[in-house]
């Protein structure tokens, strides 16, 4: 069915709304029956408790925008329908509110911190208004992927009860598995006499992580690594928030749901990283002190362990308390990893088996291979049309990869043309050449992007679309305002300053500096061929592009 028969009101989920829905629908989420209630909202945050007093760490609500939640009234029914037009289900609003979005911040994530990326999504891309009310079911959400894995709660409790499993240990993850984690979950399961149910998120994760469609070919592969009768993988349609204590009690109580006696919580369990200032957002074992306290409460046991390394005199892993000082402990950190993997350097069989760095080396072949974006921002006339077009010059003379030019000009001409230079429409416009930047750099392919994008919020978003699927290079052209002044051949600065130009960035619109581009060029006192130069190099640098030694001709800036 499409949205909406009889002119009811419908509501396009997004990605993270529409794996809430489907948690919900199938049990996953239980007791949850639908969108939280206001009060249900308030006590999670202040207590880590529905309103009935029911352990749950996490506010599930619809986010809307203010225009929707105000065509609304309660006891109104919607539809929810997904990206297609689909309807999912049927939603009979009970509450309508709008939150305090940095309260909800500091109670559910410790902070406000935006390098934080629930908290950036929670300012810049939920709704401003939440919904809550009962969910009737429609139909399921479609997966047309890995579909031998994707068992309901019902499904999977069925499933365990047809092999005689009575212990069932969970392992949550949402990277590829090596052979620590083999290690770490085999251990598991032996000291709880019990079998093992290897659960990986296949919903939304952190920012950057490696798709789930490479992982899941990864985790196949892994699983004939395990005794057959004692191991099982199935897919979590989870929308992630990387909320680290709360993260790991919600995790445990949904694999409760899905039938586990036993959950796995390791080191710093669903941390999303450092802070703006460099530090941990949470302690490496604060996950495990949570789901601690409530284990009894919840009913699913809490299996902890301790980072795993390998010790080379013993030829096998160990938890790390477990090493000698003087034995020798090996291991490889996440960067150093995709630093190898970028490369193409060798990995060696001790941290992983060699049929799953294959698959990760189809998807993450070394960087000269990849697809990456060129994003170019500063003032109007401050020269990143010309530089791009230079650069465009460049790496067609060399030829390697097919190239698109998104020019401001050309992309508000063609994509954007509808859009005024309001705030709302000039992010608007960004994130649509992000997009279109994204599915460039996806194909292998060299997306150059020359917008003015005053903002940094929205240069946050495409860097984070785009460096999901390769590589981003944001590039600061700091050109000062006075030259970019004496540079105006249109004369829009004389209009701006004269009121005739609205919202005009540099005069009646803020431009905000970029925080932290991977170059700056100030074209006053460099060449067009130096600013090209520049890129060429910091390019070769990273690995995308092989030495080249061609001179780029002379150039003026427009």
């Amino acid at each position: 069915m499409k949205c909406a028969p009889n002119n009811m009101l419908s509501w396009q989920l997004t990605s993270r709304q529409l794996c809430d829905v489907e948690l919900i629908l199938n049990g996953g989420f239980s007791p949850l029956n639908g969108f939280m209630s206001e009060n249900d909202y308030k006590s999670v945050l202040e207590n880590m408790r529905l309103s009935d007093k029911t352990v749950w760490p996490m506010p599930i609500v619809l986010d809307v925008n203010e225009g929707f939640a105000q065509s609304l009234q309660k006891d109104q029914e919607i539809f929810l329908c997904n990206h297609e037009g689909t309807i999912i289900a049927l939603m009979t609003v009970s509450d309508i509110w709008k939150p305090n979005k940095t309260a909800e911040a500091i109670a559910v994530f410790g902070s406000n911190d935006k390098m934080h990326p629930a908290i950036d999504y929670l300012h810049n891309q939920a709704g401003d208004y939440y919904l809550g009310g009962k969910l009737t079911k429609i139909k399921m959400p479609a997966h047309y992927d890995f579909t031998e894995l994707r068992k309901t709660p019902a499904e999977l409790k069925k499933a365990f009860a047809q092999l005689g499993w009575e212990k069932i240990v969970a392992f949550q993850t949402r990277n590829p598995m090596h052979r620590a984690h083999q290690e770490l979950t085999i251990r598991a399961a032996k000291q709880n006499n019990a079998n093992l149910l290897i659960q990986p998120v296949v919903g939304m994760t952190k920012p950057g992580d490696i798709d789930h469609y490479t992982r899941v070919r990864c985790y196949k592969k892994m699983l004939r690594r395990y005794q057959a009768d004692s191991t099982m993988l199935s897919l979590l349609p989870l929308a992630m928030r990387m909320a680290g204590p709360r993260e790991a009690l919600w995790h445990a109580i949904i694999r409760k749901n899905y039938g586990a006696t036993h959950f796995i919580v390791g080191r710093d369990h669903a941390g999303p990283g450092n802070n703006s200032e460099g530090n941990p957002f949470y302690g490496p074992y604060d996950a495990q002190e949570m789901v601690r306290n409530y284990e009894d409460e919840i009913g699913i046991k809490m299996v902890p362990f301790q980072e795993m390394v390998y010790v080379k005199e013993r030829a096998c892993y160990v938890p790390v308390n477990q090493a000698a000082e003087n034995e020798t402990m090996l291991k490889i950190s996440g960067t150093e990893f995709r630093r190898r993997l970028r490369d193409g350097l060798g990995i060696p069989e001790w941290f992983s088996y060699p049929e799953v760095i294959s698959e990760l080396r189809k998807s993450y072949p070394p960087m000269s291979q990849r697809g990456f974006t060129l994003f170019f921002t500063g003032l109007s006339g401050a020269g990143k049309s010309t530089i791009a077009n230079a650069v465009l010059a460049k790496l067609m003379e060399v030829g390697t990869k097919p190239i698109t030019l998104l020019d401001g000009d050309i992309v508000r001409q063609h994509l954007s043309s509808e859009l005024t230079f309001s705030k709302e429409h000039r992010d608007l416009n960004i994130k649509r050449i992000g997009f279109v930047a994204a599915e460039i750099t996806k194909n292998s392919g060299i997306a150059i992007c020359a917008p003015i994008a005053p903002y940094k919020e929205v240069r946050r978003y495409v860097r984070q679309q785009v460096e999901s699927v390769g590589g981003f290079l944001e590039i600061f052209v700091s050109t000062p305002l006075k030259i970019c002044k004496e540079r105006d051949v249109k004369g829009l600065y004389a209009k701006a300053e004269a009121g005739i130009i609205e919202n005009f960035t540099g005069v009646s619109d803020p431009y905000e500096v970029p925080e932290h581009p991977e170059l700056e060029i100030d074209t006053s006192n460099i060449s067009v061929e130096e600013a090209v130069k520049q890129i060429l190099l910091k390019l070769e640098s990273l690995g995308y592009l092989s030495p080249m030694a061609s001179k780029q001709p002379e150039m003026e800036y427009a």
